[in-house]
């Protein structure tokens, strides 16, 4: 477990500098494509004939794309609201483990309802844009860069829902339903970019080579849970293999 540091959020220091970082971040490139995908959102929410501001409204509230594509999808085909909530909540599961491992960074001991707050703020975006970042910050820069970054993502987000809903006459379906993918392919190339060690290129490896064959597997439903538990299990056992081997390396060239 990472130590986040005695940090109340109600001390006074310069957290400007932090925030900015953050929103600097998002406009180097996430700007882009996190409005691109939301295009798709709002053009979605249109076909769906729900209002502009419901549209906004999950945008906000639920956050991550593919849930709120399930739930509208959900709401066109009339299936009740509970089964829509249950959908939703069970498409979020798959980010719990961001959260898990981001959220040490930022916990703050003393106001549990912060870290809810800040839980909420957690999706592939922020985290990919967080967790290779956060470990060199010092405490008191944390939540402010991590709640700058995400701030101005939903802000993003926000814009492209509402453009997109707006443009939705005019914009041909295909392009929204590609629009989606625009998020899935940014996450591949930043994970490519933050890899640093041996679990980090396994897992990717192992992902992409099991993916198909889970797939064809479990189906559409379980594939993406399968593909995540087999190929993460099998980059951990590889990585203690290679940390075992150097560890044997190191001490027989000790032992000549």
């Amino acid at each position: 477990m990472h130590d986040a540091g005695s940090f109340d959020v109600t001390e006074s220091f310069p957290t400007r500098k932090y925030a900015m970082d953050g929103v600097r971040v998002v406009a180097s490139g996430p700007v882009f494509y996190m409005t691109l995908t939301f295009l798709g959102i709002g053009g979605l929410a249109q076909q769906a004939d729900v209002s502009l501001g419901f549209a906004v409204a999950g945008t906000l509230l639920i956050w991550a794309g593919p849930a709120q594509v399930i739930m509208l999808a959900a709401m066109m085909n009339g299936l009740a609201l509970p089964a829509i909530a249950l959908s939703v909540s069970l498409s979020s599961v798959r980010l719990v483990p961001m959260c898990v491992s981001l959220l040490p960074w930022l916990r703050d001991p003393k106001r549990p309802w912060f870290n809810v707050y800040i839980a909420h703020h957690i999706a592939v975006t922020s985290w990919v844009e967080s967790i290779r970042r956060l470990p060199d910050m010092p405490p008191e820069g944390r939540v402010p860069y991590f709640l700058g970054l995400a701030h101005a993502l939903i802000a993003c987000a926000a814009f492209g829902t509402i453009l997109g809903y707006l443009l939705a006459v005019s914009l041909p379906p295909q392009l929204a339903a590609g629009l989606l993918f625009v998020t899935p392919v940014y996450f591949m190339l930043a994970l490519v970019r933050n890899a640093s060690d041996v679990l980090d290129w396994c897992a990717l490896g192992f992902g992409a080579a099991f993916a198909p064959i889970s797939r064809s597997i479990f189906g559409s439903g379980f594939d993406l849970l399968a593909t995540g538990l087999i190929a993460g299990t099998a980059a951990y056992l590889a990585q203690r293999y290679h940390k075992r081997r150097a560890v044997g390396s190191s001490k027989g060239g000790a032992g000549s």
